[in-house]
């Protein structure tokens, strides 16, 4: 209980978590984002670019976490594959909850029908579709051969993208002097997408709304 409680406490300082959990934690992070639903709220590619931005100061190894990394998102998407095409369409009519939001669930399944099987590989780096895509493909009975593919490309593009960011951006000068105040910048810079969804969803509901009520 005391773990849990230590993990929580550190997931609003990536630079802390990471230095606390080290290779395990990031590899527990990326897993659960990418294949269990209650993984929607957990730090991506701020994460990532941090982890990059530490090992950069020799604290992890750049090619193991790569590795450990890359399959971990890869497992992860494949159990919300399996997940998804064992749950199937009930997984629509479910209320929403603390660890379960529909909303995320349903903006999802628009992704994946705007970019088909693409949308595994442009999830990847966007909130909360890195989490339900491959669970909504799996309730779509995308081909599995297919949807393997697209994982383990999205897979190591995403990891390797962010991981060598943070890894090239830490060995600079400038950003070693402060590092800290990196990490905060890099945080509010992955939130920002996050938060205007948010807000561009509250508009169009408003609009929605609007619209409903004028009919």
């Amino acid at each position: 209980m005391d773990l849990i409680t230590d993990f929580f406490s550190k997931l609003g300082n990536l630079e802390e978590l990471i230095r606390w959990g080290g290779l395990t934690v990031l590899i527990i992070i990326v897993f659960a984002e990418t294949g269990l639903l209650v993984g929607f709220f957990l730090p991506g590619d701020s994460l990532l670019i941090t982890a990059g931005l530490i090992a950069a100061q020799g604290y992890l190894d750049i090619f193991v976490l790569n590795v450990s990394l890359i399959l971990a998102a890869i497992i992860g998407d494949q159990v919300g594959y399996l997940f998804g095409k064992k749950t199937g369409p009930k997984l629509f009519t479910r209320e929403k909850s603390l660890f379960f939001h529909k909303d995320h669930l349903i903006k999802a399944k628009e992704f994946y029908e705007k970019y088909g099987g693409r949308a595994i590989i442009y999830a990847r780096f966007v909130p909360f579709a890195r989490t339900f895509a491959p669970i909504v493909a799996g309730i779509g009975e995308m081909n599995y051969r297919k949807f393997v593919t697209y994982n383990i490309f999205g897979g190591i593009l995403w990891v390797v993208s962010m991981t060598l960011l943070g890894y090239f951006f830490g060995n600079i000068p400038f950003v070693k002097k402060n590092f800290e105040y990196v990490i905060i910048g890099v945080i509010l810079l992955s939130v920002m997408p996050i938060v205007l969804g948010y807000f561009k969803h509250k508009k169009e509901k408003r609009l929605q709304e609007r619209a409903e009520e004028s009919a």
